[in-house]
């Protein structure tokens, strides 16, 4: 070997040493520093000729270990989601009050049963009624509250989407940016740790917002892929992700192509902090804004039917319906049983009466009617003591002179209403649209809609990737039968994903069928039923944005409030001696009706988190908050599950690519070691050529 050699060698081993001793001291500098990688020096021997002549340093490399990083990945995308779905239920809930709290929601319908309950011992108290109806105002005013919160939350969440996509596609940019800072420093041999370390920071950010697949490049950088595998960074041009949604349609994300041309390709995302904002927006606080409607809706149904079963004293002049949505003889056809209508004086006793047998088609005094002759052959029977209007979609009673109405609903049903009911000629409660969207249409009854006019919806998948749009019109046939065939045609209509089906209160819903069980929304309605009647979605309530604000949309009928006394506290008594009031001042026994309107089963139809069940309002009200805190605490359960288990991967990721202080001072002593060898084999080196030259 030759002293030339013999330097080269040593040197090599030097220089091998001061880049080794800078990547400890690296190391050592920044075991504090968050995403800091340690980092090694890959050295490998350096054979000249077949002739050993030293070492060379091939690279630094970061220590990372891709399966860990993966499962922390995987696992912070899952916390990320379910930490922001927990943050957003604890907010929905506390919506609602402390259950513990006199002014929790759910109790102030108790509030209502109690006042009303109050006034059945002193029915002429003003002050009884007043406060009665005072409660009934409160629940009606904390709904429409909450409704209204509810809605601002959406809106909320939905700008966070659009922040935290916006902050995807500059996480997308940037890490496809630093690819090309890595790989020339790779191909250059030198140190691309830094460029390494900042990116791999930016890679677990974009894990928090959203699922992803990353994978290594040979020239050095990384890859980002969606879940179904389309890349999105380090390929050429970042990706450029949208955020897609309408009021009515859920959202979904999709890549935007990059020049411009073809359509946007909708990507799968089921982690990260963007899927639990959009579970948020399109699923769970819609789910529960639209029970809080169902709620609302069957506790004013059930108080207005008790209230149309009772009278006034003295009795209205005027007694004015609600739009049905329905034409006068669909909404007369299907009554079953008997009513009966009062005119009485200011004190109230019966001046004359009609009842009206739904069974046998006629009126007494009168005789016999049909749907369509119904309102004529009504004010025949009333004789001129009082009139029968039927002007879009609501009837009125109008009694003659100073006398008043009062109505004894008998055995009338249709849909488990009453007569008086049905139509809420005595409603306590009203509402400026649709209330419940039990119909009571069959599939024989006219539908009432324009042929040709047209409905559109969006069917999506369960995580808001669009499927297809359809646009329905409507049929040439008349009835609802041939509407449902409209619809579930598998060409025309949504027959190829699912069913509209109509249950038997005239109810309409949608059902997605397997595998894709599809989700339906509403993004176009110009139908109408009759002249300036409902629409399709407003009638049926179809879609979510119809349905969402249907808790904002009940009030205690001017009337009353204007005037307590005009509350029907008593109940019409047709039977009593001739020139006796068949309503008495002193009667409260409506008010009884009322205070125990919460105990009446009623059918609830599927809202948020309960299906389609029976049972009481007041049940309800339990269940509806049981459900809300139920939904809290299990995501709250998800999210600790998930932190537990992301804090597990990051510890073990740690322990692999961390600074352990000992070992890097263990390496430390090693490399000063070989410095100071390689120093000694130059300086004996010295010392040879200094003897060899001396004996020359």
């Amino acid at each position: 070997m030759s002293l030339t050699t013999v330097l080269k060698t040593a040197s090599s081993g030097m220089l091998a040493s001061q880049v080794s001793l800078r990547a400890v001291s690296d190391n050592i500098a920044n075991v504090n520093t968050p995403g800091y990688v340690r980092k090694t020096v890959d050295q490998q021997p350096l054979v000249v000729g077949g002739m050993g002549m030293g070492v060379e340093i091939s690279g630094v490399k970061r220590v990372t270990d891709q399966y860990l990083q993966m499962a922390t990945l995987a696992a912070s995308s899952d916390a990320n989601r379910w930490d922001v779905v927990s943050q957003y239920l604890d907010n929905a809930q506390s919506l609602f009050g402390d259950p513990s709290g006199d002014n929790f929601f759910f109790s102030r319908l108790d509030d209502v049963f109690s006042a009303f309950s109050q006034a059945a011992d002193d029915p002429s108290s003003s002050l009884l009624r007043s406060q009665a109806l005072s409660k009934v105002q409160d629940i009606m005013n904390e709904g429409a509250r909450i409704g209204g919160q509810f809605s601002d939350l959406g809106k909320t969440v939905d700008a966070q989407v659009k922040a935290h996509v916006d902050r995807a596609n500059d996480l997308l940019e940037t890490i496809n940016r630093l690819n090309s800072d890595i790989s020339r420093a790779k191909l250059a041999n030198a140190d691309s740790s830094g460029s390494e370390n900042i990116q791999s920071q930016l890679v677990d950010e974009l894990a928090t917002m959203m699922n992803i697949q990353v994978g290594q490049k040979a020239i050095g950088g990384v890859t980002i892929r969606s879940a179904e595998g389309l890349m999105l960074a380090g390929d050429g041009q970042a990706a450029k992700l949208s955020y897609n949604r309408t009021d009515a349609t859920k959202g979904y994300i999709a890549v935007e192509p990059s020049n411009g041309l073809g359509f946007a390709q909708p990507i799968a995302m089921t982690g990260g902090r963007i899927r639990g904002l959009m579970d948020l927006r399109d699923d769970i606080l819609p789910g529960m804004q639209d029970q809080l409607g169902e709620f609302m809706s069957r506790a004013a149904e059930q108080i207005n039917a008790a209230h149309n079963k009772s009278a006034a004293i003295p009795p209205p002049k005027v007694m004015t319906g609600r739009d049905t949505g329905l034409d006068l003889p669909t909404a007369v056809g299907g009554f079953t049983g008997q009513t009966r209508i009062a005119i009485l004086n200011q004190s109230g006793v019966a001046q004359s009466s009609v009842s009206i047998d739904f069974d046998a088609m006629t009126m007494t005094p009168g005789g016999a009617f049909t749907p369509a002759t119904f309102l004529a052959s009504l004010n025949g029977a009333l004789g001129g003591a009082a009139t029968a209007t039927f002007t879009n979609g609501a009837l009125s009673l109008t009694a003659a002179g100073t006398n008043g109405l009062a109505i004894d609903e008998g055995t009338s049903n249709k849909s488990g209403r009453a007569f008086s009911h049905f139509f809420g000629l005595n409603d306590l409660i009203r509402t400026d649209g649709t209330g419940t969207y039990d119909t009571s249409l069959a599939s024989t009854d006219p539908h009432g809609f324009t042929p040709g006019d047209t409905i559109s919806f969006r069917l999506a998948q369960e995580d808001g990737k669009p499927i297809r749009d359809v646009s329905v019109a409507v049929p040439a046939g008349t009835t609802m039968a041939n509407l449902l065939t409209a619809l579930n045609d598998p060409t025309t209509g949504v027959g190829l994903y699912g069913s509209f089906s109509l249950d038997s209160k005239g109810a309409l819903s949608f059902a997605g069928s397997a595998p894709l069980n599809a989700n339906l929304s509403v993004t176009q309605d110009l139908t109408e039923r009759g002249v300036g009647g409902p629409s399709m979605s407003q009638l049926f309530g179809l879609g979510t944005v119809e349905r969402a604000g249907r808790a904002g949309r009940y009030k205690v009928d001017p009337a009353l409030t204007s005037n307590p006394m005009k509350l029907s506290l008593a109940t019409l008594d047709l039977s009593v001696a001739a020139g006796q009031p068949a309503v008495t001042a002193g009667d409260g026994r409506g008010a009884r009706l009322i205070a125990a309107a919460g105990d009446v089963t009623t059918d609830f139809s599927a809202a948020g988190e309960l299906g389609k069940v029976t049972m009481t309002v007041s049940r309800y009200a339990s269940e509806f908050g049981g459900s809300i805190g139920r939904q809290a605490q299990g995501a709250e359960t998800r999210k600790q599950s998930a932190e537990s288990v992301s804090n597990e991967a990051m510890a073990r990721r740690q322990s692999v690519e961390g600074v352990n202080i000992d070992e890097e001072l263990v390496r430390l002593t090693t490399y000063q070691q070989a410095f100071n060898a390689s120093a000694r084999m130059i300086q004996a080196a010295k010392d040879m050529f200094d003897v060899l030259t001396n004996m020359i």
